[in-house]
């Protein structure tokens, strides 16, 4: 069992990390010392009905709490971000405290580029209707007013990231069939309080369900292009924290308090230097034809998406072995590969995830070739490995498998 700090701090890209337990209670404090003002919570209405969460929350805050908006949603509309706004504008808040999975924290830093960028809900759709284009990059090279504090309490690993986009159009309002969406890229927490008490508040199905994203993150960042050794060493660290605790905390096995440490350690890590590529790109294809949990999607895939990689490439298998746990010395390449797809599955078959496409009751098999169209196309593939080129005949054979 890897020992970890007690607590740390950690700046990253202008968010101070904030690990520890019991963090939560000093960020009214942290606020004060940083002259941010009044705090607006931002969270979904099953957070915000959750008493063991929201009472260190509004204890921690104290006399900075200005009020809880608690309606934010999985689907991401634009619509709530707006209604964010309105609420942070009717209570006087200059701080947004995003509490929960990573619709929440989506929602809250893309309101603030929403505020800055100026256009109103009308506008914008009128955007949205000459093409995805014309929405541009939300309030770039501006510095929103609002600061986005990210407090997460599930393993999605939404919290150390300026991304998240949200729907302007369905694929039924849409004129093109599919959903437009719109986001910016300077929308970085000015914090990031990961306290694992907190994480011990959410339904095990909920950290079930975000586990394999945050998981994927690591297992993505090692094949990818643009992959460095600071970003292998963050991964492959992260990695070898989520492979033990996932199971233990959202999962199968016994656990307890030092699992969970170990896991919101382990999501931090995955997220330091992140450099998502195929497996979210085949959650993003699904997206742009189902209302389907990412996270269910990179459970189905992960290890047929693995194996089809290294049927192609090297993939970085070593530098993944190492962080899951797999022998390698005296081992060739293909056996490397083959256990360390066995290892990915053996992690999401200790959680109650799906493991065929077939399962989720969104999917239809009919529509394969189309997704498989969509995930050859989508902006993360650009990042697969240099060697491989993934044509949408090569995705549907994944998609087959994992069907």
């Amino acid at each position: 069992m890897l020992p970890i700090a007690d607590s740390f701090e950690h700046v990253h890209r202008g968010c101070e990390i904030r690990y520890g337990r019991g963090r939560i209670a000093g960020l009214g404090d942290w606020l004060d010392d940083r002259d941010l003002g009044d705090a607006l919570v931002v969270c979904g209405s099953n957070t915000g009905a959750n008493d063991a969460l929201m009472g260190p929350v509004r204890e921690g805050l104290g006399d900075r709490l200005a009020g809880v908006f608690d309606g934010t949603a999985p689907d991401k509309h634009v619509e709530t971000a707006y209604d964010l706004l309105d609420a942070r504008a009717e209570v006087g808040a200059s701080v947004l405290v995003a509490v929960g999975g990573g619709a929440s924290l989506d929602i809250a830093r893309q309101a603030t580029l929403l505020a800055a960028d100026g256009r109103d809900l009308g506008e914008l759709r009128a955007d949205a209707e000459t093409g995805p284009d014309a929405l541009g990059d939300l309030a770039a090279g501006t510095d929103p007013d609002l600061s986005v504090v990210a407090v997460p309490t599930t393993f999605a690993g939404a919290d150390v990231s300026a991304g998240g986009s949200l729907e302007v159009f369905s694929a039924a309002e849409s004129p093109t069939g599919q959903p437009v969406t719109v986001s910016g890229s300077g929308a970085w927490p000015v914090a990031d309080v990961a306290d694992p008490a907190l994480f011990e508040t959410t339904p095990t199905s909920v950290l079930a369900g975000s586990a394999m994203n945050g998981f994927d993150k690591g297992i993505e960042t090692p094949y990818a292009r643009d992959a460095s050794p600071v970003s292998d060493a963050a991964a492959v660290h992260g990695l070898r924290l989520l492979s033990d605790a996932l199971p233990r905390v959202a999962g199968d096995r016994p656990g307890g308090e030092a699992a969970t440490d170990r896991a919101v350690v382990g999501a931090l890590l995955v997220q330091l230097d992140r450099k998502i590529s195929v497996i979210h790109a085949f959650g993003h294809g699904f997206a742009r034809r189902y209302d389907v949990q990412q996270g269910a999607i990179h459970a189905v895939v992960a290890p047929h998406a693995l194996a089809s990689l290294f049927d192609r490439v090297d993939a970085s298998r070593r530098a993944l072995a190492a962080g899951l746990g797999v022998r390698t010395e005296g081992r060739d390449d293909d056996a490397v590969a083959e256990d360390v797809v066995e290892a990915v599955a053996e992690v999401r078959d200790a959680l109650d995830v799906p493991s065929r496409l077939r399962d989720l009751p969104e999917t239809d098999e009919v529509d394969l070739p189309e997704i498989a169209e969509f995930v050859a196309a989508d902006p993360p593939m650009e990042r697969a490995p240099a060697d491989l080129d993934a044509t949408a005949e090569e995705v549907l054979g994944v998609l087959r498998a994992a069907w």
